[in-house]
């Protein structure tokens, strides 16, 4: 088998991978998968056909600058054919960037019930694959408050939040979790306690989606007149007039007129939210309403308005600015081919496969790393932390056939495992040297132990997929990965690094 590549590479190193690919085994036996409710009826239940859709539809969104880091977003949640091009101007905001966790709210629209409804499923299924839920979040707003309990019954056929995934799987560039959240109606003071807890356990990588619907079902005129006031009591932010506002519209009589906000808890949750965290004077982006759709019908219609809410940009480290030069998903799909073509031809035909990338993002040197399993169980896992001239097609080619063939672990990678191999990508961010263990944020900085010729590296993932403390984490490393005392880290004459890790898989 021709091994000349391995030349004319830099020193690679072996990553802790075979915690990540524990995960994989259980997510494979996961059951308790909440299935789409409305897919086919308020979206297309064809994958190329949303996607195409959404991407149509930002594509048509305005590109203004959000001038801010955006927290939360208010959308609608009607059919595609009538909101979506509103709630795309959100999304357009938020294209290409990447958040941890995705909290998603609105008031059920098909059961009633007291306080708050948390789902417990695992994942959420879309046309467009799994989106993972966050379960220890959502564990802590159970554990906060009796109001909020686990309910899945609640989200079984609701739509307002599902909508909502397919939008953010487009847009967003990585394997981001949620945690989806229904009010009951029953007209209490609950998103106050909501508003506190969110306050209180916010991640600073978080995004608030509140999903609601405004007028429901008055003429296209008086819609327009009435969702322009609400959004402007909105933006103000006080709740008080913005109850009164509803209160009075009701009395007004006016015709057909049945709901000015369907997800009005989420609204007035996310109003405290801005006051208690003292965000920027949020920001109208559009208005439209059922009637202005091609196949929309004037005389009755359901309005539509999308809000941003931003914080200031605040001065970044240089690790925490290169998460901003995410890939998009394209050119990750065109990475993890261009690691399976690689390990096929290298496996079977003994070649080298080449190729003619002309993206300017995938022709930059970076560094990467490459993780195949079969059947859930690690096969092999190589990276390169830095590279100096390489482009980054060129890094992923290289570690790929590299883990199927050279890591020590494990015997080379046979042709008959070929059609059961998957493959996980993860692209480094430069590394950037740090004073003080304690400024690495776990679970967001991969970090680096390095001693003289003696180096180690620990990937962003290990921290979630092991449950260790940062403490931990680094005993973990110096021990295992640099054979040194467990608390080197501390040590005067150790060099510590960190980087960020946009990881993906096919």
């Amino acid at each position: 088998m021709n091994r000349y590549f391995l030349l004319v590479l830099s020193i690679f190193i072996l990553s802790f991978c075979s915690v990540s690919e524990t995960k994989l085994t259980e997510n494979n036996m996961m059951e308790n998968i909440r299935q789409p409710a409305v897919a086919g009826q308020f979206y297309p239940d064809d994958p190329e056909k949303l996607e195409f859709k959404i991407k149509g539809y930002l594509e048509a969104a305005s590109n203004k600058p959000s001038g801010g880091e955006i927290k939360a977003i208010i959308v609608p949640h009607a059919g595609y054919d009538f909101s979506a091009p509103v709630a795309a101007e959100a999304y357009k905001r938020i294209e290409g960037k990447s958040y941890a966790r995705v909290i998603i709210i609105c008031n059920s629209h098909t059961a009633y019930f007291d306080g708050l409804a948390v789902d417990d499923s695992d994942a959420w299924q879309t046309p467009l694959g799994e989106v993972e839920a966050d379960r220890e979040f959502t564990d802590k707003l159970v554990k906060a408050d009796n109001i909020i309990k686990y309910n899945n019954e609640a989200h079984k056929s609701e739509h307002a939040l599902e909508v909502q995934l397919p939008f953010l799987q487009v847009a967003l560039t990585n394997d981001f979790k949620i945690a989806p959240i229904l009010f009951g109606n029953t007209e209490d003071e609950s998103y106050v306690k909501l508003a506190e807890i969110l306050t209180a356990n916010l991640g600073d990588n978080d995004l608030v989606v509140i999903s609601t619907d405004m007028s429901h079902y008055p003429s296209y005129a008086n819609a327009n007149n009435i969702d322009k006031r609400t959004l402007d009591l909105i933006i103000g932010g006080d709740i008080e007039k913005l109850t009164e506002h509803i209160l009075n519209t009701g009395e007004k009589n006016i015709y057909n007129e049945q709901t000015l906000l369907c997800g009005i808890d989420g609204v007035k949750t996310i109003m405290a939210l801005r006051e208690k965290l003292n965000w920027l004077e949020p920001e109208i982006l559009k208005y439209a309403n059922s009637g202005d759709a091609a196949s929309g019908d004037k005389k009755s219609v359901v309005g539509y308005g999308t809000i941003i809410y931003k914080t200031a940009k605040n001065k970044q480290p240089a690790a925490a600015k290169e998460e901003k030069k995410l890939l998009n998903r394209r050119q990750q799909k065109e990475l993890l081919k261009i690691a399976r073509t690689s390990v096929e031809n290298y496996i079977s035909e003994e070649k080298i496969a080449d190729f003619n990338i002309t993206d300017e993002r995938l022709n930059r040197p970076e560094g990467a790393f490459v993780t195949l399993s079969v059947n859930g169980k690690l096969r092999g896992c190589i990276g390169r932390i830095l590279s100096e001239d390489e482009p980054l097609w060129q890094i992923v080619r290289d570690m790929a056939m590299v883990a199927a063939t050279e890591d020590n672990r494990f015997l080379p990678v046979s042709q008959e495992e070929l059609k059961n191999l998957k493959y996980e990508i993860s692209v480094l961010s430069q590394p950037e040297i740090i004073n003080n263990w304690q400024e690495i944020e776990l679970g967001k900085h991969g970090v680096i132990v390095e001693k003289g010729n003696s180096s180690g590296v620990f990937l962003p993932q290990v921290a979630d997929e092991t449950g260790w403390s940062k403490e931990e984490f680094l005993s973990q490393l110096c021990a295992q990965k640099v054979g040194l005392p467990a608390d080197c880290y501390k040590a005067d004459n150790i060099k510590l690094s960190v980087f960020t890790a946009q990881v993906f898989k096919d």
